[in-house]
């Protein structure tokens, strides 16, 4: 049934397509929105089609200006066979996906699987041409997208994405969906999280966004994909553990070697030894060093003799280890004295 309904979509959008360069009358001016938007390959540049057709750059930007006017009145007017259907799928799909997506994420949900440049070519020239639909064209801070043109053109789709950044820049650490929602004035946060993914600036894992750079929401290297499980996790973890979560991660790389982690988490000073080959966050509280080191540092804030018992209960806060292991840290007479049948104190 799913594969029936995609070939519905497809056919749609390829109707729709033939039906508005049908009302193009010159083949020249066909050929120009045609490879301009990739509709049968890749897209090309205003150079690229001048040299072919032996007219300037800027003739042929003028000529596809003056085309997609048409277009879209033809759009306004309901002139252009087919096309209605296609706007009509591809808003049912945008309601669903928060009133705006990139152009590659719209295009994979008609047709239920990863797309071709082609195929989502034809999705964006269809945004392109609708009266109803709005585009965000892509540069350094946004993302190819299509929005819903009743809730807003592309300057405003560009100015709800830059007040997102600019709250979470101010919050300076990554939020979750209901936290925006908290400050924002939107009807429900799926629109907040479609607004924010057309944001080059803005990146998002494990249900947080942040910015880009911050390697919580957008780990770049093995360290920080590291830091972001053990953080994820809030507890201490075996390396071996650590190895696997990474593979069953969404992160965009995750094809590491267990070795290659215990050497990052040796090399980083916010990993630390707990255990055998369990790890934790220097941020929860963990120290480095040897479980005899613990003990002085046990010994030097109490400012007392303490119990074995209370020795044990102490290190084992701050180690993972068997208490057989604590025990025989304590035999060591350079360090630890023993000053009556149970109790220890510093040498």
């Amino acid at each position: 049934m799913k594969g029936k309904q995609v070939d519905k979509n497809a056919a749609i959008l390829e109707k729709a397509i033939t039906g508005s360069l049908d009302i193009i009358e010159q083949d020249r001016e066909r050929e120009i929105i045609s490879r301009r938007f990739g509709l049968s390959g890749r897209r090309e540049t205003l150079e690229q089609i001048g040299d072919m057709l032996a007219i300037t750059r800027e003739r042929v930007r003028q000529l596809e200006k003056a085309i997609l006017i048409r277009l879209h009145i033809g759009s306004e007017e309901g002139t252009i066979e087919n096309l209605a259907a296609a706007e009509k799928l591809l808003v049912r799909n945008l309601t669903e996906m928060g009133r705006v997506a990139r152009v590659s994420d719209l295009a994979d949900k008609i047709y239920g699987r990863k797309t071709t440049e082609e195929e989502r070519s034809s999705v964006a020239f269809i945004g392109s041409i609708s009266s109803v639909l709005t585009v965000v064209e892509e540069n350094d801070h946004y993302y190819h997208g299509i929005g819903i043109a009743e809730y807003g053109d592309a300057h405003a789709i560009k100015a709800r994405a830059d007040e997102i950044v600019a709250i979470i820049k101010k919050h300076k650490q990554p939020m979750t969906l209901d936290e925006l929602d908290e400050q924002l004035d939107y009807e429900h946060p799926a629109h907040i999280e479609a607004i924010a993914s057309i944001s080059k600036d803005l990146a998002t894992l494990n249900g947080l966004w942040g910015l880009i750079k911050w390697p919580a929401v957008n780990p770049k290297n093995i360290r920080d994909k590291i830091y972001v499980i053990l953080e994820s996790k809030k507890e201490p973890m075996h390396f071996s553990d650590i190895a696997e979560a990474i593979s069953e991660s969404d992160f965009k790389r995750k094809n590491v070697t267990i070795q290659a982690i215990h050497n990052e988490l040796i090399k980083d000073s916010r990993f630390v030894l707990i255990g055998r080959g369990i790890y934790a966050l220097d941020s929860w509280g963990y120290k480095k060093g040897t479980v005899s080191d613990i003990i002085v540092e046990i010994m030097k804030k109490a400012k007392k003799p303490l119990t074995r018992e209370e020795i044990v209960k102490e290190v084992l806060h701050a180690r993972k280890v068997k208490e057989t292991t604590i025990l025989l840290n304590l035999q060591n007479k350079k360090l630890f004295v023993k000053v009556d049948k149970n109790s220890y104190t510093l040498a």
